[in-house]
């Protein structure tokens, strides 16, 4: 039997904007807890919860103060202990998400590192004298501006490759090992399935802190190749001691968080079975609207994990974007929507959702003066930040899209009035209802969930067609790119269709098949 995280699909949830329980215009665990019904109805298999650690919020959460507590935005420990209950009653795992690269600079640790250069604690993070009047070397903060920070406590300047608020750990010190080891076991021995692991590349860094050379690029972090911080053999053996810490617990699992350009990230794998059990690929963010484009990333990503190794697609997130305003943007957002849906959903692979995505949520525009997050304030209007990708969930119509009976957090996205779980579970034709037919075909049959994968087409134009196939079992997918009709010459006999866009689940097809614009088509062979 294939594990659960293999079979699944799993659902991010961006917990101060998912359902606000007390009116106070953030999401808690409690509004969490009390949709898990929906989540059950929907189909998926575990949440993912973006950080719940208490934090002073300077990157929502990414910036951690206690690693054993609970944020009191968010709740409490009882209130984290009754969702993992109530989820797994409904048969729903529960994976947080693990900050490991740094912590916040309120961090009891840091307090103390920061305190003197004799603390027992001022190892634990990377500490270096100036050099020419400057910084220890050129390094570039991923937030901009040098990543490192002078702390005239002591006269040194702590690393931070994010915001100066999140110094990072020293991860050539031991003690730092064996601290977030017991981190892990506390939250798995309150029943934790998994975590995802963000920034895992970027975990140890070279001991000489050499400069990173220049190259060309659009921005200052982009015209270096970080080379001496990112990417580490070291890095790849602390994690096969995770993953050994990990397996003396029956059934959980990890996902690397890895964005590494070309190649790379799928060395988190390890040989398949030693390292980290998913990595994603972010590739499919970064490509236009084509069949031709897609697929090449497909094929690439199955070509490169190891042989043991199983892939995870995932089309959006809290830092890349909603991929209906990336890739339909326009008078057939909805149709493409669906059409994406069907690819996440049919690929070989566990899909990762992130939450609003089966309502076709889009991404919001955010004025200038309602920014909060780091990059958005520093890069606007170059960039405009990531707040308009974490807008409220939109349960209801109104103007606070259901999600809280007070002003939310940051404002509610467009169209909510229409996408929103309540009139979209009465519509059979909404993107919502679209998804719930992929997740419960993708349930029942083996085909999708673990058949192999295999194109049809070297090189596809508007139509991209695969074979997904296990013990006997042959489904075939065909997705068109294209607003204009295409057709597609069936292969291997006749075919019943299981599920469409644009037609009714049950009739038989053979020979040539004509695909409406925007349509997906799942079809079962018939043996």
């Amino acid at each position: 039997m294939a594990p659960w995280w293999k079979e699944g699909i799993i659902y991010q949830i961006y917990p101060r904007s998912f359902a606000d329980s007390n009116g106070d215009g953030v999401g808690d665990l409690p509004g969490i807890t009390a949709h898990l019904d929906y989540l059950q109805e929907l189909g998926v298999d575990g949440l993912w919860l973006s950080p719940i650690y208490p934090s002073p919020m300077k990157d929502f959460g990414y910036d951690i103060s206690d690693y054993r507590s609970i944020d009191p935005v968010f709740g409490t420990m009882a209130d984290f202990e009754e969702l993992v209950r109530e989820a797994h009653a409904r048969g729903i795992r529960v994976i947080l998400d693990m900050v490991m690269n740094h912590t916040s600079d309120q961090h009891p640790w840091f307090e103390a590192s920061r305190s003197s250069k004799d603390n027992p604690r001022r190892d634990w993070y990377l500490w270096r004298p100036g050099k020419d009047g400057g910084p220890p070397n050129n390094w570039l903060s991923v937030f901009g501006g040098s990543a490192w920070e002078k702390d005239e406590r002591t006269g040194e300047y702590y690393l931070h490759l994010f915001h100066t608020s999140q110094p990072d750990l020293n991860w050539r010190n031991p003690e730092v090992t064996a601290a977030m080891m017991d981190i892990w076991r506390f939250w798995l021995d309150k029943g934790v399935d998994g975590f995802r692991l963000d920034v895992a590349h970027f975990l140890v860094k070279d001991a000489g802190l050499p400069d990173n050379p220049s190259k060309f690029g659009l921005t200052p972090y982009t015209r270096q190749r970080h080379e001496h911080h990112i990417n580490l053999a070291e890095t790849h053996a602390v994690w096969k001691e995770f993953r050994k810490l990990l397996d003396t617990y029956p059934d959980r699992m990890a996902v690397a968080e890895a964005d590494l350009d070309a190649v790379g990230a799928e060395g988190y794998y390890g040989s398949g079975d030693d390292e980290l059990h998913l990595t994603f690929n972010f590739g499919l963010f970064w490509r236009r609207w084509r069949a031709s484009e897609v697929q090449r990333v497909v094929v690439d990503w199955n070509q490169r994990i190891p042989s043991a190794g199983w892939p995870c697609w995932v089309l959006s997130n809290h830092d890349f974007g909603r991929h209906v305003s990336r890739w339909a943007a326009g008078t057939h957002t909805d149709a493409r929507a669906r059409v994406a849906a069907a690819l996440l959903l049919t690929l070989r692979g566990t899909p990762f959702l992130y939450y609003g995505e089966e309502l076709a949520m889009r991404r919001a525009y955010i004025p200038r003066a309602e920014i909060v997050d780091p990059p958005g304030l520093r890069y606007w209007p170059l960039y405009l930040g990531r707040d308009g990708l974490r807008t409220p969930m939109q349960w209801t119509p109104g103007p606070t899209a259901g999600f809280s009976t007070g002003k939310p957090w940051v404002r509610v996205g467009p169209e909510a009035e229409r996408l929103n779980v309540e009139v979209e579970s009465k519509d059979p034709d909404s993107v919502l209802s679209w998804y719930r037919t992929l997740i419960r075909l993708r349930r029942e049959t083996p085909a999708l969930k673990l058949g192999s994968f295999e194109p049809w087409f070297e090189k596809p134009r508007s139509v991209m067609a695969y074979t997904r196939e296990h013990e006997g079992q042959s489904v075939a997918v065909a997705l068109n790119f294209s607003r204009f009709s295409s057709g597609l010459n069936l292969r291997g006999g006749t075919y019943t269709v299981l599920a469409s866009t644009h037609r009714e689940a049950g009739p038989e097809l053979s020979g040539k098949l004509t695909l409406a614009g925007n349509e997906a088509v799942v079809l079962l062979l018939k043996r």
